[in-house]
C-alpha cells in the first residue's frame, strides 16, 4: 500500500471510529459532519471525500460493529456442545451489554435508524436473517424441532433484554436463561 492509501485508510478508520463513538453519546440525527470530523481530527471537506454522504458513513460504521458483536455469538455457538449451553451462552454473551452502554445505545440508535431508512434496513434485517439462519441450522443440527422459528424467537427475546435493561426495566437474565434453556430443551 502506498503512503497516500495508508493516509487515506487511516483517515477513513479514524471516521468510522468517531462515528460509532458519537452515535451512542447524541443520537443518530445529532451527529453532523463539523462534529464528526472534529472527534476524528480532520477536516470536514474529507468526510466527503471518504464518504458519499454523512448517512453512508454513519451506516458503515453501525454495520461494522453489529457485524463484530454478531461474529462473538457465532464464537459463543462453536463452543457450545447442546442447544441449552447455547442459550446459555447467547444470553450470557449478552450480559455484558447493560442497555446503556455504548454499544447497546449504538444498536439502539441503528434499529431505530434501519426502520426509517431503507438502505440500512435491508442491511441490518439482512444481517439479523442472516444470524437466525446461522443460529436456527446449528439448532436443526443439535436436534430442537422448529429451528429457525425458535432462534428468531431466543435472538428477539436477547434484544428485548437489551432494550429493557436500557430502560431501566431490566429483568435478571438467569430466569430468562431457564426459559429459554426450556424451549430448546
Amino acid at each position: 500500500m502506498s503512503p497516500a492509501a495508508s493516509r487515506g485508510w487511516e483517515v477513513r478508520q479514524r471516521l468510522l471510529t468517531a462515528a460509532a463513538e458519537l452515535i451512542p453519546e447524541r443520537g443518530w440525527s445529532a451527529v453532523s459532519t463539523r462534529n464528526l470530523a472534529e472527534r476524528a481530527g480532520v477536516n470536514p471537506s474529507v468526510v466527503h471525500y471518504h464518504f458519499p454522504s454523512l448517512p453512508a458513513l454513519l451506516n458503515e460504521a453501525v454495520l461494522g460493529i453489529l457485524r463484530q458483536v454478531l461474529g462473538e455469538v457465532d464464537t459463543v455457538l462453536d463452543n457450545a456442545r447442546t442447544p441449552a449451553e447455547a442459550v446459555e451462552a447467547v444470553v450470557s454473551a449478552a450480559q455484558r451489554y447493560t442497555g446503556d452502554d455504548p454499544t447497546s445505545l449504538l444498536a439502539i440508535e441503528a434499529y431505530l435508524a434501519a426502520a426509517r431508512g431503507e438502505p440500512l434496513r435491508d442491511e441490518v434485517g439482512g444481517m439479523v436473517a442472516e444470524f437466525r439462519h446461522r443460529f436456527g441450522r446449528w439448532l436443526g443440527e443439535h436436534g430442537v424441532p422448529d429451528p429457525e422459528t425458535t432462534a428468531g424467537l431466543v435472538l428477539a427475546t436477547v434484544d428485548g433484554l437489551l432494550l429493557h435493561r436500557g430502560m431501566g426495566a431490566g429483568m435478571d437474565t438467569d430466569p430468562t436463561a431457564a426459559v429459554l434453556r426450556r424451549l430448546v430443551g
